[in-house]
């Protein structure tokens, strides 16, 4: 599974839990509706955390990085990239 299909997995499933997967539109921010509130945010960042192997720093839980499923999926990419460019280094 890639990272856009488990990041709406986990959106729907556990944040979202009624709408059908079509409902959720990739670049729809998940604060306008009322999808990711606070706690919303900390269960994101652990799944993220767990299932991608990264870090999400204090400073990284921001709307651009984490307001839509693109949003997350560019910045998990990111992230996964600059871990590969650390360890070949």
């Amino acid at each position: 599974m890639d990272i856009k299909a488990q990041v709406r997995a986990f959106i729907l499933d556990e944040l979202l839990m009624v709408a059908l997967p079509a409902d959720l539109a990739d670049d729809a921010s998940l604060r306008k509706l009322s999808i990711l509130d606070s706690t919303g945010v900390l269960e994101l960042v652990a799944f993220l955390e767990r299932e991608f192997g990264i870090q999400v720093k204090d400073g990284e839980i921001l709307p651009g990085n984490l307001d839509t499923v693109n949003a997350i999926v560019s910045y998990v990419g990111e992230k996964l990239e600059l871990r590969v460019v650390e360890q070949e280094a």
